[in-house]
């Protein structure tokens, strides 16, 4: 089968859709298929380039680590798109890459599928504050409805993220397809010789975040909890691996709170060399977004044997299972606070999660089940 991704994201920019394009690309390529990236160019070359087509793209001006492509020198290179005989358009973001999608399938008459990645109803307010919360919500359904229902079908990474689309009105087929984790993210990884290199005690009570330091993580109120937890343990360190544009209202936050000692922001990690280690070297992961429409981070964690502790809303509703590596808090700064410490106090506690956490996700988050099934539903979708 040969598929044609389109994504208005993708490394050197780092984020959740990027890892899910990733994930998907090897391990499809591994079980014998063909596919190509339509995305745009940061002006870096990555280890992936010999099957993306990069589109120049301009700078946006409210998140400069995106880029928007030039949807007309896209269309550009239809000739040489048509010549490539793809089965199937699957779309990855709502933004130029949509309606460039949505043109090339009806163009090429393929069936085009679309990943809903981002719960952008709890998104769109952080980079519109101008607009009153209530519109950008009203706006943000609108849309998504209306470009959901503008492809032949819709990949929900999480069930609770499907619920939500049909409420707004998404009538077309749909299947609920995570994404999964390839095998180097249960590669062995050196938590000690991470601690060593960014000056962390090895037995200094350590909380970690990964992700995308963004407003609609949540992030403030791991902050706050930080702040809770150093009652209980005054000798804890948070420490936030990743970028973005909470980063100096945080920063700010974190001078407010008085943590200035207890936290540490180490920026992006890379995926090959240093992410497991950082995981690994952790005593706990948390984790407080309530807008992920799957939460892969918490598994990437569980996959080194980290105990999570998360709120489970939305996305990561469908990941986290009490006692499978993991304890479901509210958004509650005390409780939160307090689950965290019964980690970092019991050790047996602590073995018994990172033993469940392993165990859970080997079972059940494995990238290859979730290609198959992927493969699965291009094939009902052509056969239509």
């Amino acid at each position: 089968m040969k598929i044609l991704f389109v994504s208005d994201v993708y490394f050197p920019r780092v984020n959740g859709v990027s890892t899910s394009i990733r994930t998907f690309v090897y391990q499809l390529q591994e079980l014998g298929h063909e596919v190509h990236l339509v995305a745009p160019d940061y002006g870096v070359a990555t280890e992936d380039e010999a099957w993306i087509r990069r589109i120049p793209a301009r700078k946006i001006y409210f998140d400069p680590e995106d880029r928007l492509m030039k949807y007309g020198l896209a269309l550009d290179q239809l000739m040489q798109l048509r010549s490539e005989h793809y089965d199937l358009v699957h779309i990855h973001t709502p933004f130029a890459a949509h309606y460039l999608g949505q043109k090339l399938a009806h163009l090429l008459d393929v069936p085009c599928v679309e990943t809903y990645h981002t719960f952008f109803e709890d998104y769109l307010h952080h980079y519109l504050p101008w607009m009153p919360r209530r519109a950008a919500r009203g706006i943000a359904r609108f849309v998504s409805r209306r470009q959901c229902n503008g492809v032949d079908a819709i990949v929900a990474p999480s069930q609770p993220m499907l619920d939500v689309l049909r409420s707004y009105g998404v009538k077309v087929k749909a299947e609920v397809i995570p994404t999964g984790l390839q095998a180097q993210s249960f590669a062995a990884a050196d938590g000690t010789a991470f601690r060593e290199k960014y000056q962390i005690p090895h037995d200094r009570p350590m909380a970690l975040y990964v992700g995308r330091v963004a407003f609609e993580k949540n992030i403030d109120f791991l902050l706050r909890m930080a702040s809770e937890l150093r009652e209980m343990q005054p000798d804890v360190l948070l420490v936030v691996a990743g970028e973005g544009p909470a980063e100096k209202s945080l920063h700010q936050l974190a001078i407010e709170l008085n943590l200035q000692n207890n936290i540490r922001f180490i920026g992006y990690l890379d995926r090959n060399t240093e992410l497991n280690a950082c995981y690994k070297a952790a005593d706990v992961f948390v984790f407080s977004s309530k807008s992920e429409t799957q939460g892969l981070v918490i598994i990437e964690a569980m996959a080194q044997g980290t105990p999570v502790v998360a709120i489970a809303e939305l996305g990561t509703k469908s990941i986290l299972i009490e006692g499978e590596g993991a304890l479901i808090a509210p958004e509650d700064e005390v409780i939160f606070a307090e689950k965290v410490n019964s980690i970092l106090q019991n050790k047996k506690l602590r073995q018994k999660l990172s033993a469940r956490a392993l165990s859970y996700v080997q079972q059940k988050w494995t990238s290859r089940a979730q290609a198959e099934r992927m493969i699965s539903f291009y094939r009902q979708m052509i056969a239509e």
